[in-house]
């Protein structure tokens, strides 16, 4: 069986939600200049886009 276009979007909303944390946690861990807060505010872009993908599901 193959993947419809909602479990892709499933798929893609995890993976950014991942991706997020990584971004944020390298951004409050690992960095402690002004980088850090611009790997943070991508982390919370990332999430920004993963809601809109989990907003698509459903709807596309």
């Amino acid at each position: 069986m193959g993947m419809n276009k909602n479990t892709i979007l499933a798929w893609a909303t995890w993976i950014m939600i991942i991706v997020g944390i990584a971004l944020i946690a390298l951004g409050a861990f690992r960095y402690d200049e002004v980088a850090g807060y611009g790997f943070a505010s991508v982390g919370i872009g990332f999430f920004a886009i993963a809601w809109v993908f989990n907003a698509l599901k459903g709807r596309v």
